[in-house]
């Protein structure tokens, strides 16, 4: 049997850009989506955050891209079409889509509202359907998706700076901003020390350092808990260093080598390292709705889609603040 073509998969014809090979170089692909079925919604993309992530599959950095690769599990948009047995949504919501497409529904994770550890997990972009076709991503000007797997967004949050929320704002949803939602005081750590004013009077942090061997000295065994974003190759140990007894440096970047960890420093203060990955349905829907009541978004630089290749390349050299989104509904042209 001939395989089809990406664009004769499936009956709604689609348009996006994707990465063909290694070079991770992304181009004009024209590909399908889906008819939705009785509970699958369907919403024009307008918008679409560009996650590190991202950078690392379109290059194969992980090992398990498959090509070709629409990226982007930042997704929103309005919706157009559902399902006739689709309960949450209608037509006009405003929607997005995070990380997860598809998970079993019946394990323990799945039913304590933690699809994102299912072992039979479906990504949003580069996995396999359960009808065997790959997925595609958020860089493109339709999505579909089964309504579990949808996110509503309230009216009051701006769907730009929203979409990185649907990634970044969940793996770290106990950050800086969100933090002192709850009340804690928030540390910036940052490379750069010309990030201070902008730490501190923009972003809401109660105080800021560098990581210079003075300031890291001054800082050690102060901290309760370090939420380490980094997604290169970096030193941990510093880290370990400023946490307290019983503290915890959790990891959420996802660096393409593994880190070196040394044991000696966590025995002696009892502390711990961990991560998570993302956050289940439930979860992320409270995330949302909690930055909507707080008026909580990121920051962003908006581009079109033809940018999206000189994006990667800065963001490889940490050069934006702080998150790229791609206006997908203004400037993504279908061919189709």
């Amino acid at each position: 049997m001939v395989a089809k073509l990406p664009e004769e998969e499936h009956p709604k014809q689609a348009f996006g850009w994707a990465a063909r090979d290694e070079s991770g170089v992304l181009s004009p692909f024209d590909f399908s989506r889906r008819a939705i079925g009785e509970k699958d919604v369907c919403f024009k993309v307008l918008y679409c955050g560009m996650c590190h992530s991202d950078l690392h599959m379109v290059k194969n950095e992980w090992g398990t891209s498959t090509y070709p690769l629409v990226p982007g599990h930042e997704i929103v948009g309005v919706v157009t079409e559902v399902g006739s047995k689709v309960e949450k949504f209608k037509v006009g919501d405003k929607v997005g889509v995070g990380t997860i497409v598809g998970s079993c529904h019946s394990c323990h994770n799945c039913t304590n509202n933690l699809e994102n550890y299912c072992a039979e997990t479906i990504l949003t972009y580069g996995a396999k359907y359960y009808d065997g076709t790959i997925t595609y991503g958020g860089y493109s000007d339709i999505m579909v998706a089964d309504e579990h797997f949808i996110i509503r967004i309230p009216d009051t949050l701006p769907l730009d700076s929203t979409a990185p929320l649907l990634c970044a704002g969940i793996t770290v949803s106990y950050g800086s901003e969100i933090c002192q939602g709850y009340g804690v005081k928030v540390t910036v750590i940052s490379t750069s020390p010309s990030k201070k004013q902008e730490a501190v009077e923009h972003l809401g942090a109660d105080s800021f350092f560098s990581r210079d061997q003075d300031q890291m000295k001054a800082a050690m065994g102060t901290m309760d808990g370090i939420i380490d974003t980094v997604s290169a190759m970096h030193p941990l140990a510093p880290l370990i260093g400023l946490l307290k007894t019983n503290g915890k440096l959790v990891l959420v970047g996802a660096p393409e080598k593994p880190l070196e960890l040394a044991a000696f420093p966590l025995i002696m203060g009892r502390k711990m390292v961990g991560s998570s990955g993302t956050g289940g349905m439930k979860e992320t829907q409270e995330m949302i709705n909690f930055a909507a009541k707080h008026n909580i978004t990121a920051d962003v630089e908006v581009i079109p889609i033809e940018y999206v290749n000189i994006a990667m390349e800065r963001m490889l050299k940490a050069d934006v603040r702080y998150r790229f989104v791609i206006d997908i509904g203004n400037t993504i042209k279908s061919t189709y």
